[in-house]
């Protein structure tokens, strides 16, 4: 018999789309975009639609807890399991202090329970915890500096935009759903232009595009607010909504349009344009992609854009905003996980793990707990992270899928996927709330994150404070959403609008500072200058196909030879197809190189977080740096290049 079911996306994207579930029997054997959602509007993106039921039925799941023994992996009871990873980490905190242990969590599902995780770590009494971030942190700390709070006008709003700017945004990779929004705003007469020193398949929607030097884009910014500023263009009320703006002022004007334009490598032209832009063409949105604030000025980069915003009065109104992020979880009331914060007595740097690891003292990391989170592919120093965890006394890994950090670990137990749980999603790219449910029948052997949760708290005296079905769970979260209507049950119904949300963000332009009034930057941080022996900005860009770190070997074989994209003149004399060696000051990969002739001469690009194992994590070449601001991860600073294989040693018939 034929069913569908509708459930939520709880996979790490900002546009949470909404699922129909096609069933025969209890089997799912398709998927697709739910037409009731407001922005999932019935398609689905490519690595959903398309790429997860491989995954949620793939033969190299786990179905049974492993444990390490004689160099590879045995199977064993989940029993047996848990009361070894009780009885090691009670061991370990009664001998060192829960401080020795280290919970590691990453966004490998963006489900709201799976912040009952954390809650295990804090009432186990204060285990380390992992700080800094990978994915927001300088753009984040850049929002809540400029603005008070992260938050942005709902997406639907980009209908009032006359203009829009994408600035380092791939939407047709990364937020599919927004494409059809931004061919409707063209349709209505908006302009819109992509600013990225990489080419992508977003050309095809905008009228302009503009490619300035990696980590130029703050000086583009400085550029047109200068100009702004000389041709007496801002807005009439900044002074007076606004702080530190005399010294904005004085920073956009110590250097001249055409130095500011140098630094960013686009003609003089090109920032008058900008600046015009903004001002005839108000109400402008921009959409801030997030390797904007992956680099070593990344919270320079976006508080420069939304100081351009701010400077021309398109911010606080319809149609006008700098988008970067929304809070995916203010929906919900996580205070049974914030209570507890105060009691984490440590936090290590996630974008500087390995390293974190082995300096800690006082006392040193004896365990590490990981879930939903491959750090070994997505981390920096990828073969640093792979020792260092590998040095511990004990590593858990909770994952579907034997990943290298799960081969690292020294018990690995088998997780459920999405479709086999309960759960709550927000979006950091919408305002809409959703929840997801089971959908046919889950892996043999396999369990949730809670359920795993809930027995170790039993076998370690707390099991009360974590008690709860997923349904239960899910109510206690939603509690601040009771008086509004919106329950668990609703939600299934269909995916609702956060009533707390703004349809514009800071109307009126009062900002949640402690002021009510925008803050300016008034410091400036260049990108680094290009290393001549490594002449080259190394991209590791996620794929429309794949999601993140989560190939199986099945699809890693399928997807072959890691490649390097890179203008042909910038090819080390490397045809096209060749096979190379890429070099950092880190380490070296085996590539294949691929010639686009509209990149960047500057620029290189390869696929995000392959396999380690195989010799395919671009991650392996990344040495691990931090943000200027907001321990954010400077992931495409790393300056690489190309070399030539080296010829294989000949040897005469007679050796």
């Amino acid at each position: 018999m034929t069913t569908t079911i509708r459930t939520s996306c709880t996979q790490d994207c900002p546009d949470a789309c909404g699922l129909i579930a096609t069933l025969e029997g209890e089997r799912v054997t398709k998927l697709t975009g739910d037409p009731a959602h407001p922005l999932t509007r019935g398609f689905l993106c490519f690595r959903t639609g398309q790429r997860y039921l491989g995954r949620l039925g793939a033969s190299e799941r786990l179905s049974t807890p492993l444990r390490r023994e004689n160099g590879g992996f045995t199977a064993m009871g989940w029993d047996e399991a848990l009361d070894l990873i009780a009885g090691r980490l009670a061991r370990i905190r009664h001998e060192s202090g829960a401080a020795a242990v280290l919970h590691v969590q990453g966004g490998g599902s963006l489900g709201m329970l799976k912040n009952l995780n954390t809650l295990f770590f804090r009432l186990f009494g204060g285990a380390t915890e992992t700080g800094g971030d990978v994915c927001d942190g300088a753009g984040s700390f850049a929002n809540v500096a400029d603005l008070g709070a992260c938050d942005a006008n709902g997406r639907e709003d980009l209908r009032h935009a006359r203009g829009v700017l994408l600035w380092g945004r791939n939407v047709v990779s990364s937020s599919p759903h927004t494409a059809p929004l931004l061919q409707q705003a063209r349709k209505s007469g908006a302009a819109l232009w992509l600013i990225d020193p990489l080419p992508h398949a977003t050309r095809r929607l905008a009228d302009r595009t503009v490619q300035p030097r990696p980590g130029g884009d703050a000086a583009l910014a400085l550029a047109a607010a200068r100009i702004v500023l000389d041709q007496g263009l801002q807005d009439a009320d900044v002074a007076r909504t606004s702080e530190n703006f005399a010294q904005f002022q004085a920073l956009a004007r110590s250097r001249s349009v055409a130095s500011w334009c140098a630094e960013a490598d686009v003609a003089e032209g090109v920032a008058l344009d900008l600046a015009r832009f903004l001002v005839e063409r108000a109400p402008v949105t921009s959409i801030l992609g997030w390797g904007l604030q992956r680099r070593g000025n990344g919270a320079t980069q976006v508080r420069a854009i939304t100081a351009l915003h701010a400077l021309t009065g398109n911010i606080g109104q319809e149609g006008a905003c700098a988008w970067f992020t929304t809070p995916r979880r203010r929906p919900f009331d996580l205070t049974c996980v914030q209570e507890l914060a105060s009691a984490v007595p440590r936090r290590l740097l996630m974008p500087l793990l390995g390293q974190e690891i082995v300096a800690a003292e006082d006392p040193p990391i004896r365990a590490v707990v990981i879930d939903n989170c491959n750090p070994v592919a997505t981390l920096p120093d990828a073969a640093g992270v792979a020792r260092a965890l590998s040095s511990r006394e004990f590593v858990v890994v909770i994952d579907p899928f034997l990943t290298d950090t799960a081969r690292a670990a020294h018990v690995v137990l088998p997780s459920t996927m999405m479709l086999e749980e309960e759960d709550l999603v927000g979006s950091y790219g919408h305002h809409y709330v959703s929840a997801c449910r089971p959908v046919g029948e889950r892996l043999p052997g396999t369990r949730s994150d809670l359920e795993i949760y809930q027995a170790l708290a039993a076998r370690l005296g707390f099991g009360a404070r974590l008690a709860g079905s997923p349904a239960e769970w899910c109510e206690r979260l939603l509690a601040g959403l009771a008086e509004h209507g919106i329950d668990r049950a609703r939600l299934l119904e269909r995916a609702r609008l956060d009533p707390r949300a703004p349809a514009v963000a800071f109307a009126g332009r009062r900002f949640a500072t402690p002021s009510g009034k925008f803050r300016f930057l008034t410091e400036h941080r260049a990108p680094p200058p290009v290393d001549p022996e490594y002449p080259l900005f190394l991209f590791s860009v996620s794929d429309r196909r794949w999601q993140t770190s989560q190939l199986t070997a099945a699809e890693e074989e399928e997807e072959g030879p890691l490649t390097a994209t890179v203008h042909p003149d910038s090819a080390a004399g490397i045809p096209d197809g060749g096979e190379a060696l890429l070099e950092s000051r880190l380490a070296a990969l085996r590539v294949v190189v691929r010639h686009d002739a509209e990149f960047r001469r500057d620029s290189v690009r390869v696929p995000r977080a392959r396999s380690l194992r195989l010799g395919r994590c671009v991650n392996a070449l990344i040495r691990p740096r931090l943000t200027d601001h907001g321990e954010g991860c400077d992931y495409y600073d790393e300056p690489v290049r190309l070399r030539r294989m080296p010829r294989a040693p000949q040897h005469g018939r007679d050796s």
